[in-house]
């Protein structure tokens, strides 16, 4: 077994763990760990000590648990077997996950299943130098980053993504094709959800992102939810009873369209059903003119039943009044009699300009003629 002098890691750009070769370390050797590296000396699973940064001359004054490891002196370097593990503890960037397989997620809206899929990035810090190598040691066969990445993507983010995505949706009220709109915001949340399971492992989860939320556009499920979404839209813009008077026209184009005798039947009673039910709303669209007649208010124009004194919605008279030129009673401005004295209301013609007067005009409104 070779006995090392200089132990040292020089990791490169995205390396987080590294296992110094076997061999039996001797004691006075030198220990270089670099600025953004933490080393860990450990024996038979039992971390002895850890070293920051700087050179470290290895001896019982600063590994005090050495003296029961050294074995017999070698000319006054005696050689002491135990594993030295290198950490990066910097931040680790663009670390991937992705769902392997879609997710089926029940959409809070319309409660149809689509299934989805997600993918995005992290990045990590080690924070828990002993909880991380516990948990590396215990886990992987080779210290790699593809492995660590492996581990936090299949162990955490993946098994809580199905419901931390269903949880924001039921939150917000949004359905799930509007997702790509809030990628920020549920990455937000998420960090929140799954920070202390990366603790657990002693890590810092710096930065949780989602890249994309898509769903299979030719699935059925997503055909029914795109389908329900553009009804929804059609109504809002069309209003509810004329959406429905569309629906019974397509429909009934469609019975008018079947072949056959039996298609023809269907056809003719399907029309006969739905063309009453048309009329039904047609008539409450139009104010119900196809029940009882309608007349309009003369000063707000809402329609109001035929024989209505006053209007429903502003309160004023439906008939507009003029007194008789005779009388003096109150009487409608379409009256051509007045119903008390018998005064016929027809004006005569202007004696100057000829425009047709009001009944019992003293001057024409038009040129100002006197009519005596």
């Amino acid at each position: 077994m070779a006995l090392m002098d200089v132990v040292e890691w020089k990791n490169k750009k995205g390396e987080i763990l590294y296992r110094f070769p076997e061999g039996s370390i001797s004691l006075g050797a030198q220990l270089i760990v670099m600025e953004h590296q933490e080393a860990v000396f450990f024996r038979e699973g039992q971390a002895l000590d850890s070293f920051g940064p700087g050179r470290h001359t290895l001896k019982t004054g600063n590994i005090p648990i050495l003296e029961k490891l050294i074995n017999i002196p070698f000319g006054g370097k005696s050689p002491f077997p135990a594993e030295v593990y290198f950490l990066n503890k910097t931040e680790i960037p663009n670390m991937k996950w992705g769902t392997k397989v879609p997710l089926d997620l029940q959409d809070p809206v319309y409660h149809i299943a689509v299934p989805i899929r997600a993918f995005g990035n992290f990045s990590i810090k080690i924070i828990d130098t002993k909880s991380f190598l516990m948990m590396a040691i215990g886990t992987w066969q080779a210290f790699t980053s593809e492995a660590v990445e492996s581990t936090l993507r299949d162990q955490i983010i993946l098994q809580k993504l199905q419901d931390l995505i269903a949880e924001f949706m039921e939150k917000q009220g949004i359905t799930i094709l509007k997702l790509p709109g809030y990628y920020d915001e549920i990455a937000v949340s998420g960090r929140a959800k799954i920070m202390d399971d990366f603790a657990s492992f002693g890590l810092e989860l710096v930065r949780f992102a989602i890249e994309s939320i898509n769903v299979p556009q030719d699935d059925e499920s997503v055909k029914r939810l795109k389908k329900a979404l553009a009804d929804k839209a059609e109504i809002g813009i069309m209003g509810q009873d004329d959406y429905k008077m569309r629906r019974t026209f397509d429909t009934m184009e469609k019975a008018a369209g079947s072949e056959g005798m039996a298609g023809g039947a269907m056809g003719a009673g399907m029309g006969f059903g739905m063309g009453n039910q048309m009329s039904q709303m047609m008539g409450k669209t139009m104010g119900g003119v196809t029940g009882t007649e309608q007349v309009v208010c003369p000063s707000c124009t809402t329609m109001n039943p035929s024989g209505a004194k006053f209007c429903s919605s502003c309160g004023k008279e439906m008939i507009m009044a003029m007194a008789c030129p005779k009388c003096g009673a109150k009487i409608s401005t379409n009256a051509k009699f007045c119903p008390e004295c018998g005064t016929g209301l027809e004006g005569s013609a202007c004696v100057k300009c000829g425009i047709k007067l009001k009944a019992a005009a003293k001057f024409c409104p038009d040129c100002g003629a006197a009519q005596s």
